[in-house]
């Protein structure tokens, strides 16, 4: 099979995305299928990654509200890759206006959309959070729902790491919406990194002893990944026990992250590691993750640590409740910091028992070679079948 990636939420400096395609090229030579991702970047390049895979960079403007984020300038780019690069089936990786070029394309080749972005739970359901109920906000948003019901009679799949999301996009009509879980790298994370130095070294720096809890939070400094209030359960849980927060992350929203930290000396804001031993280790030495996004698709990050023997602590909503095991997670009220300052606290009470059943559990975490296993075979099935595209 010869597939063609169009993906227009790339950023060269990181993020799930990266990690994503990263994967997807390391799978296509693995599986011997012919891979070409296309992403928007600085400069024209082609990186060839084996026999099989490489990723094609294309020179783009920039987002402007996080110029780390490129996208296709218009549809004539988009048509004139699919062009270039000959197929047999297209994978299309943002719901947005590179999803409506791919499905324009005239092309007979089957396509399928990767729902990477979930812009209601992201923007709209937060924005509205409080101020009306789900179905009203569905109601204000209805263009956005007609987009996908378009989008949907063209891609053959709507792919959807959460079955949380699939179950949303298919209550709104999207009938080609499926459930195929991401993973963890195989054989990286292991709770046999814990490093009790390391730990001591971090709770020292926040100014706590080495009987307090560490707490680790991971990911993109931006609104819809809501570190103020995280932080500000933390700032309330900390009334009541020792707690620090180490928080690794960049982006638009760095200013308010830092506002919310203030002067609090136990919560300590570190640039992104991108040392990936280090990074390992770092999750296995916190004592919990914790998570204040209701907006992901599947949680990178909330897998990570699961595999690292790391309990999470997360909203009730979104994607990360997935990665809830009994015994080694817990949920707090999306947006609610009073609530996630009760559960810290929930949690900190049941710590032994919680680190050892997340220990547990760790070695039974879906891997992403289950993931493209998966997708590329569901792919395959649907060009055994002789689906072809309408566009």
């Amino acid at each position: 099979m010869k597939l063609v990636d169009i993906s227009g939420l790339y950023s060269v400096t990181g993020g799930g995305i990266r990690t994503y395609v990263r994967h997807k090229l390391i799978a296509a030579e693995r599986l011997g299928h012919d891979t070409t991702v296309i992403v928007p970047g600085y400069e024209d390049e082609i990186s060839e990654a084996g026999r099989y895979a490489r990723l094609v960079t294309v020179k783009s403007p920039r987002f402007p509200l996080d110029r780390n984020y490129g996208y296709f300038e218009n549809d004539a780019v988009i048509t004139g890759l699919l062009e270039a690069w000959p197929s047999d089936f297209i994978e299309c990786s943002s719901p947005w206006f590179s999803a409506n070029a791919v499905a324009a394309w005239p092309g007979q080749q089957p396509r399928s959309l990767i729902m990477h972005a979930d812009p209601f739970a992201a923007w709209a359901y937060r924005w509205f959070e409080g101020l009306a109920r789900r179905e009203t906000i569905d109601r204000g948003f209805d263009w956005y729902w007609r987009h996908l019901r378009r989008l949907d009679q063209v891609y053959s799949l709507v792919v959807c790491a959460s079955e949380g999301l699939r179950e949303r996009l298919a209550g709104g009509g999207i009938g080609h919406a499926i459930t195929i879980p991401m993973g963890v790298e195989p054989g990286f994370y292991s709770p046999g990194y814990r490093d009790p130095a390391l730990r001591a070294r971090l709770l020292e720096r926040m100014e706590l002893p080495e009987d307090g809890t560490l707490l680790l939070g991971i990911g993109r400094f931006s609104p819809e990944k809501r570190w103020p209030l995280v932080i500000e359960g933390v700032r309330l849980a900390g009334y009541h026990a020792p707690i620090g927060l180490v928080l690794l992350g960049d982006g638009h929203a760095r200013a308010s992250v830092l506002k919310a930290a203030g002067e609090n000396p136990h919560i300590l804001p570190l640039t992104p590691i991108r040392d990936r031993q280090q990074m390992a280790a770092m999750f296995a030495s916190a004592d919990f993750l914790i998570h204040g996004a209701a907006s992901e698709t599947f949680g990178m990050v909330q897998a990570e640590a699961l595999a690292s023997g790391l309990p999470i602590i997360v909203p009730d909503e979104g994607a990360a409740v997935d990665h809830v095991r009994p015994g080694a997670g817990l949920t707090y009220a999306t947006g609610d910091a009073a609530s996630c300052a009760e559960t810290i606290l929930a949690a900190i009470a049941d710590r032994p028992a919680m680190q050892a059943t997340a220990r547990a559990e760790s070695a039974r975490v879906r891997t992403m070679d289950e993931h493209f296993d998966d997708l590329y075979g569901a792919y395959q099935a649907i060009l055994e079948s002789g689906v072809r595209a309408v566009a």
